[in-house]
């Protein structure tokens, strides 16, 4: 059973990730002591973080971890401002990254500190 959109948002809160703004049905955050930007994208149920695509070489390690789900194929959303644009449908491209679903608290927790040491060489 997947973690709700509040829950995920508290957890997000208790590891001093940083809001900058919510659009629709986009948040930014910034990883505590980064200046690295993280979407959560959806409501209730549904919910899913979103970093950038660049740690793409990184997603059998994220995606192992334990109560950690990667969502096929990378995530689209033109509120995503601060990651690279890619051409799908539209001549302009859109902003996209890859999304992860989690089980837990504690698989939010596992996954922003291994993210976080991965930003910082570790």
């Amino acid at each position: 059973m997947a973690i709700e959109h509040s829950e995920l948002t508290a957890e997000l809160t208790s590891l001093n990730c940083r809001t900058n703004f919510t659009i629709k049905k986009i948040t930014e955050y910034m990883l505590p002591e980064l200046k690295e930007p993280i979407y959560l994208h959806g409501s209730d149920k549904d919910c899913q973080l979103v970093i950038r695509p660049a740690y793409e070489v990184f997603l059998t390690d994220l995606a192992g971890l334990e109560g950690v789900k990667h969502k096929e194929g990378y995530f689209h959303n033109n509120e995503m401002t601060r990651f690279p644009k890619r051409v799908q449908k539209s001549l302009n491209g859109i902003h996209y990254g890859l999304g992860f679903k989690f089980d837990d608290k504690k698989a939010v927790k596992r996954f922003i500190k291994r993210l976080i040491g991965i930003i910082n060489g570790e």
